[in-house]
């Protein structure tokens, strides 16, 4: 009898290899997703409690600067999570995804400022003998705006700003091209690891000081502000417009959530899990690795970007020094802290340490005085979230959302 050597075959990755017995389809996505109800419901529930509790329309527990924080915090959560299926799901440790998210920002901050000054002018002209024309309009606003720069006329890239459609499809449309060329470039290079995090750090970095200047047509360090005030909802209060942010913000996190879970829960997240695991034998086994890089990492910028177009009207001002690329690394950092792989780790993460850093850094903690040492929290506040960090790293690897699992046996 003549033994016959046949070369060996390839091994599915683990994940693959489970994820074949069945489908989330055959299981139920609910079933697949315990998490989904549970967050939905918490959501729901803490959206409902802090608009009972407001100033606007509850019994004003809560002041309007706090329900502002909250809306933020829920739109920090949805980029926290944008950013853990980009680098907890698909390995792809992003520092530029805060670039994304104020891109977000100023897409609809032209339009709020542009409006804004819009009305304001023609409030201001309404007792004249002849009305302005269109053009002259243009040009107070442009002079109104961009004075602050020496400036008297209206930038190329403000063409649109008067037009709340064109501007919300700009948010969109602006960082996806942004991320979908960068992407393209990088992974089609194969570009991985530490080198493609220098990468998007130094596309971060580079789009940051061209905003500083102020030949950009944003302002320069200026910025764009006074985003709070909603053309078209001028009457309206600060107290109540906060808790409508409150609820779109709400509404944008659990429609990500949904979303990502879908995605990741599905046979393209099997890939993508994958991918991070053994990208080369993913490769080897026929995928396209790099078309499924692409995909969540333009997919991923435009959640950040929408989130940021949330953020900054609740934030009021938007400047440079948001795209700065510390942001995506306390971004990093709060995805780590909250555990990555689980989409509520990151939510646990963004919550926890931005809310804690505005307790701390507001004055709603008191100073520690012993002696003539005295510890002020907002010198001080970095330096524990860096340690905070470190012994996440090293003693939970798994973060904050890991411990919940043990928590909840769904992991040993």
């Amino acid at each position: 009898m003549t033994l016959i050597n046949r070369p060996p075959v390839a091994a599915t990755p683990p994940i693959l290899a489970q994820r074949a017995e069945a489908t989330p389809s055959q299981r139920g996505f609910l079933r697949e997703n315990p998490s989904i109800p549970w967050f939905l419901g918490l959501l729901t529930i803490f959206t409902l409690t802090v608009s009972v509790l407001s100033e606007g329309l509850g019994i004003g527990a809560l002041s309007t600067s706090m329900v502002k924080i909250l809306g933020m915090t829920l739109c920090l959560c949805l980029i926290a999570i944008a950013m853990d299926v980009v680098w907890g799901y698909c390995g792809i440790l992003s520092l530029g995804h805060f670039a994304f998210f104020g891109l977000g920002g100023y897409a609809i901050g032209m339009w709020l400022m542009y409006a804004r000054t819009e009305i304001v002018i023609r409030d201001s002209l309404a007792g004249a003998v002849l009305p302005p024309t269109e053009a002259e309009l243009s040009e107070a606003v442009a002079a109104q705006i961009f004075g602050v720069v020496g400036s008297s006329e209206l930038p190329l890239i403000w063409s649109f700003a008067h037009s709340l459609p064109a501007q919300l499809a700009l948010v969109v449309a602006v960082p996806g091209l942004l991320a979908l060329i960068f992407g393209w470039l990088a992974f089609r290079s194969r570009v991985t690891g530490v080198y493609l995090s220098i990468l998007t750090q130094a596309m971060t970095l580079a789009l940051a000081l061209y905003l500083f200047q102020n030949d950009t047509g944003l302002r320069g360090n200026n910025g764009l502000s006074g985003l709070q005030n909603i053309p078209g909802l001028l009457d309206v209060p600060q107290a109540v417009l906060a808790v409508w942010f409150l609820w779109a913000s709400a509404l944008a996190l659990g429609l990500g959530y949904l979303l990502f879970a879908w995605i990741v829960s599905g046979k393209f997240g099997s890939v993508i899990r994958a991918i991070r695991d053994n990208e080369a034998r993913v490769r080897f086994l026929g995928y396209n690795v790099e078309g499924y890089k692409l995909f969540v990492f333009t997919l991923t910028a435009i959640v950040a970007a929408i989130a940021g177009a949330l953020y900054y009207p609740q934030a009021g001002i938007i400047n440079p020094a948001e795209l700065a690329p510390i942001a995506s690394i306390y971004l990093a950092v709060w995805v780590a802290i909250g555990g990555r792989g689980r989409l509520y780790g990151a939510v646990i993460g963004a919550a926890a340490v931005s809310l804690l850093s505005s307790w701390l850094t507001g004055g709603g903690a008191p100073n520690i005085e012993i002696g003539a040492f005295r510890l002020l929290w907002s010198d001080w506040w970095l330096v524990f979230l860096g340690l905070g960090f470190v012994a996440v790293t090293l003693f939970f690897p798994k973060g904050i959302g890991g411990l919940f699992d043990k928590l909840v046996r769904k992991q040993p």
